[in-house]
C-alpha cells in the first residue's frame, strides 16, 4: 500500500458541511450575518464579517486575547456552529468513563481505533457564547458504534447545521437528529451502516464525516460510502424523504455545498466518479467531473460565479474552477492537458486532501496537510505563491478561516499560523492552542473558536 494513500486517511477529519437558510450574493460580497450556522459558516466559504476586528496572535497561558477556556466531555471533531448567542458542539462519551486516543502527525496507518466494543453516548451541546457555560444538552443515541473510527477522528465528525429553528446533529450510522433551538426533541431518521472507510481496504473503518445543509426549508445530505451511495433532500419538519438520488460513488468525506444559478438553487458535491452539480429540486444530476483524487474530502466552495472543488489521493490531485452554469460531463482529456470550456482552469496536481480550501477577495488560498500554501488569483488561476508553513514539521487537517485581512490555518498539534490575505506571502504570528486541534475553527461576531481534543476556546482582541 502506497505510503500517500495510507496517509490519505487523516481525511477523516475534515469534515465539511454547509447549512443556510437564505443564499445571497456570495460568500466574497464579505456581508456576513452575524451567525455561523454550519461547517465555515454560509456556504462554507470560512469567512468572517469582514468590519469585525480579529486577533492576530493569542495566548493560552498568560490570558492574552483569550476571552475563556473551557473542558468538553468525549471526543468530537465536528466545528461548532453559533446562532445568536448559543454554540452549538456535538461530541461522542464513551459511557465507561474513559478517553478516546488520537494518534495526530503525517503518517500512513489505514487499521481503525480498536475501541468498536465500547459503549458511547452521542450527544449534543447547547453552549452559551458569552462563557462557554452549558445550557443544556442531549443524548442522540446510545450504544456500540456501528463502525469503527480512524485514529485521527472521532465518532462525532459531522459539524451541526441549524436555519435559527432547527438543529441538527448527525452521527452517521448512529443517525440525523432534529431538535427545536431550546433542545426539544423534534424527529430522528436512521439510514442503516455508512461506512466511509478506505474502498480499497473495507476492512479499514474510518467513521463518517460529511455533514447536513439546510437550505430553504429542506435538508440536504450526501451518504458517499462502501455500498449503497447516494443523495437525498430531507423535510426540514418532519425527516421525510422528498427524494434520492442514487451515486456510483466510493467513500468520501465531503460535506454538499447549496449555492444558486441563473435565480435557482443547485447542489454541488465533491467525489473521485462523480463530483459534480445536481437540481435542488428533483436531485437530477446537472454535471459531472469523473477525474480526479480517489478519497475526497475537501467541500466545494463558490466565488466569482465559480465552484472551486480539489481533491488529492491516488494519481491525480486537481484544483477545478468550475462555472456555475457549466453543462454535462467535464472530465478533463489526457490528464488534464485539455479541459472543457466550462472551466475556468483547473490545475491538476495543486489541489488539496483534506482542507477545503478558501476565496477572500480576489485570491483562493489551499493548504496541503503537509502544510505546503499555495495562493492563486481565482478567477484565472495564476498562481500568486507557494510557501510551506511550519516547516514540515507537522500536519494539517483543519481548513482555514478567515476575516479582518487575516487567515487562519490550524495545524494537528495546536499552532494557528496568522496570514496576511493577499497576493505575497507574508506571516503576522503563530499562536498555540495548547493541545490537539483537528477541527476546523469558526468566527463570529469577532471571536475565533478554536475546538481542540479537550475542549474549545474564544479568542477575541483585547479579552
Amino acid at each position: 500500500m502506497p505510503n500517500r494513500a495510507t496517509h490519505a486517511i487523516a481525511l477523516i477529519v475534515v469534515f465539511t458541511t454547509l447549512t443556510t437558510t437564505a443564499l445571497a450574493a456570495g460568500p466574497n460580497d464579505q456581508q456576513q450575518p452575524p451567525n455561523w450556522p454550519q461547517f465555515r459558516g454560509r456556504q462554507a466559504s470560512g469567512l468572517g464579517d469582514a468590519k469585525t476586528p480579529l486577533p492576530q496572535s493569542f495566548d493560552v497561558a498568560s490570558g492574552k486575547n483569550i476571552a475563556w477556556k473551557i473542558d468538553t466531555p468525549g471526543l468530537g471533531f465536528s466545528s461548532p456552529v453559533i446562532w445568536g448567542d448559543q454554540i452549538f458542539l456535538t461530541t461522542a462519551v464513551r459511557r465507561d468513563g474513559s478517553t478516546d486516543d488520537v494518534k495526530v502527525g503525517l503518517y500512513g496507518q489505514i487499521q481503525p481505533a480498536s475501541d468498536g466494543d465500547t459503549e458511547y453516548e452521542w450527544k449534543l451541546l447547547c453552549l452559551s457564547a458569552a462563557d462557554g457555560k452549558t445550557r443544556w444538552e442531549k443524548t442522540c443515541h446510545r450504544g456500540k458504534p456501528a463502525v469503527q473510527r480512524h485514529t485521527k477522528a472521532s465518532h462525532a465528525n459531522s459539524t451541526p447545521a441549524t436555519d435559527g429553528e432547527h438543529l441538527l446533529a448527525f452521527f452517521g450510522s448512529e443517525g440525523l437528529h432534529c431538535f427545536a433551538m431550546d433542545g426539544k426533541k423534534l424527529w430522528s431518521k436512521n439510514f442503516g451502516t455508512l461506512d466511509s472507510g478506505f474502498y480499497m481496504v473495507p476492512s479499514a473503518q474510518w467513521g463518517f464525516g460529511s455533514s447536513p445543509v439546510i437550505h430553504d426549508g429542506k435538508v440536504i445530505i450526501v451518504c458517499d460510502v462502501q455500498k449503497d451511495s447516494f443523495l437525498a433532500c430531507l423535510d426540514i419538519k418532519t425527516g421525510n424523504e422528498i427524494w434520492r438520488t442514487p451515486r456510483n460513488e466510493v467513500p468520501t468525506w465531503s460535506s454538499p455545498t447549496v449555492t444558486e444559478c441563473n435565480g435557482k438553487p443547485i447542489i454541488i458535491v465533491n467525489g473521485y466518479k462523480h463530483a459534480g452539480a445536481y437540481e435542488f429540486e428533483t436531485g437530477k444530476p446537472l454535471w459531472k467531473i469523473g477525474v480526479g483524487g480517489d478519497i475526497p474530502v475537501p467541500t466545494p466552495i463558490v466565488a466569482h460565479g465559480l465552484t472551486f472543488i480539489t481533491n488529492a489521493h491516488g494519481m491525480f490531485a486537481p484544483m477545478y474552477a468550475v462555472k456555475l452554469d457549466a453543462k454535462g460531463d467535464l472530465s478533463p482529456i489526457n490528464g488534464g492537458a485539455k479541459i472543457h470550456e466550462d472551466m475556468a482552469w483547473a490545475e491538476m496536481a495543486g489541489g488539496a486532501y483534506m482542507q477545503t480550501p478558501l476565496v477572500y477577495g480576489d485570491y483562493l488560498y489551499s493548504c496541503r496537510d503537509n502544510g505546503v500554501l499555495t495562493c492563486w488569483e481565482a478567477k484565472t488561476g495564476t498562481q500568486m505563491y507557494k510557501q510551506r508553513l511550519a516547516g514540515g514539521r507537522t500536519g494539517f487537517t483543519a481548513s482555514p478561516v478567515a476575516g479582518d485581512g487575516k487567515i487562519y490555518f490550524t495545524s494537528e498539534e495546536g499552532s494557528i499560523f496568522t496570514i496576511k490575505a493577499g497576493p505575497e506571502f507574508e506571516q503576522l504570528a503563530e499562536s498555540n492552542a495548547g493541545d490537539v486541534c483537528m477541527a476546523t475553527p469558526a468566527i463570529c461576531d469577532g471571536v475565533i473558536y478554536i475546538r481542540t481534543q479537550k475542549g474549545l476556546l474564544a479568542v477575541k482582541k483585547g479579552a
